[in-house]
């Protein structure tokens, strides 16, 4: 057939088939990045992505070189690494505790078979976690026995049903606290089928007001430290010393895990004190202070944790052999991520939050130092704060730094990002320094600089 002599390149009869242009399936599954995914969610999941990305290319949505890309950005993904730069050291929603690395070891070395409830020498069944129980009676002497379960709020779960289903627990209206999330510690405790007495007002609950309560149905008496929240003025509390005098058992919540007195926390209470006190029963969680896994420790009186530990509700809340790992080498390793971070020198916090922004101001990322106390967060020293400085960044840093690669998450003041180091790992300075030149470039269009 005669060409047409009309004909322009811009003729539709003459325009290239854009099927021709969809990379092959077996091409786009053959790229580095897409075969290591796979060896991570599986390659049926891999190649569902891929044949999705294609169709959006057929689509005319992507251009063909952007089809790895948007086969990765659908995948499925876990939990993400996410580096801390909010100042709070106990964050809930970024999972709390970082585990230090000796227990991170320990849990990839219990994710295949273990001994965790076999005695190796006897060939026979031996107690769940027997290692971690050791460790945790090891650091607190004055517990008779301990037990572990999921969460701390199991933990009061267990104790409640065990001792006091059917019956009374007595605790003060001051100490009625929301445990986050929107779950209230009555909602929680009366679930159990016990009844709640309350005693004395928001502000002042006397020894006598616990007296005046206790009764035949009495289950115990519950002692809960509010660790999120402080009430000044007219107040009045009764100690565990003068509880410990009544007749019914005193269960104490203390809440932040603190094993043993520490003069950083002189306001929070810890377990040890707690039992010689006079509780016989202390409830604590393991990925607060104590910079563990998530997990709720019982300390106390040897028949009332084998009360507990026998109960069939105990099976449901028990612990796997990850969380044992954890626990043990965080309580037998060295300090964790949570103790340095607390105890971190402010002089050394600051020449290196310096360094980072004078290499962030060379790549021309609009950055500042400021002072910006920190918290320990995770409900617990409330009125505690850390010197601390911060990178002040503009606001709309925020999302980007989220969203990039390396999740960064700060905390917005005032219409600015602050950035602080210090529960980011010193080796992470150039993870962190990538991540916002990510971010500026992402916000820019442009390189870090350029048009400024």
């Amino acid at each position: 057939m005669a060409e047409d002599p009309h004909a322009t390149s811009k003729d539709p009869r003459h325009a290239p088939d854009p099927r021709r242009r969809v990379p092959r399936t077996d091409v786009v599954l053959a790229d580095a990045r897409l075969v290591a995914a796979a060896e991570t969610v599986g390659r049926a999941a891999v190649k569902a992505a891929v044949v999705t990305a294609l169709q959006r290319v057929r689509d005319g949505e992507i251009a063909p070189a952007e089809a790895v890309d948007a086969a990765l950005g659908v995948l499925p993904r876990g939990p993400r690494p996410v580096l801390n730069a909010t100042g709070v050291v106990l964050h809930t929603n970024l999972g709390r505790a970082a585990l230090s690395p000796a227990a991170r070891d320990a849990v990839v070395a219990a994710a295949g078979h273990t001994d965790v409830e076999l005695d190796l020498e006897t060939g026979r069944r031996a107690r769940r976690g027997r290692a971690a129980l050791a460790a945790l009676a090891a650091a607190v002497p004055a517990a008779g026995d301990v037990h572990v379960v999921n969460n701390g709020a199991a933990a009061l779960v267990l104790a409640a049903t065990a001792l006091a289903a059917g019956r009374e627990i007595i605790v003060s209206r001051g100490e009625m606290v929301e445990i986050g999330d929107g779950f209230r510690l009555p909602d929680l405790l009366e679930s159990t089928g016990a009844r709640l007495r309350e005693v004395g007002t928001t502000n002042r609950t006397t020894l006598r007001d616990y007296e005046r309560a206790i009764g035949p149905q009495t289950g115990f008496i519950l002692k809960v430290h509010p660790s999120n929240f402080v009430i000044r003025g007219f107040t009045s509390d009764t100690p565990i010393a003068a509880l410990a005098a009544l007749d019914p058992p005193v269960v104490a919540d203390i809440g932040s895990g603190l094993l043993r007195p520490d003069p950083l926390l002189p306001g929070e209470p810890d377990a040890a004190t707690t039992l010689t006190a006079g509780a016989d029963l202390v409830i604590a969680s393991g990925d607060k202070l104590l910079g563990g896994p998530q997990a709720g420790l019982l300390l106390g009186e040897a028949p009332l944790i084998e009360r507990l530990r026998r109960h069939p509700l105990a099976r449901a809340l028990r612990v796997d052999k990850l969380t044992l790992a954890a626990l043990h080498a965080t309580l037998t390793g060295p300090p964790t991520p949570t103790w340095q971070a607390l105890r971190t020198d402010p002089s050394s916090l600051h020449a290196r939050t310096e360094t980072v922004r004078a290499r962030l101001e060379a790549e021309g990322v609009p950055v500042t130092l400021t002072e910006s106390p920190a918290v320990v967060g995770g409900g617990g020293a409330p009125e505690v704060t850390l010197p601390s400085w911060s990178l002040s960044l503009p606001e709309p840093y925020a999302a980007a730094l989220r969203t990039g690669a390396t999740p960064v998450v700060g905390r917005v003041e005032r219409g600015h990002l602050l950035l602080d180091l210090r529960c980011i790992p010193a080796d992470a300075d150039d993870q962190l320094i990538t991540a916002v030149l990510a971010a500026a470039k992402a916000l820019d269009g442009t390189a870090p600089g350029a048009g400024k």
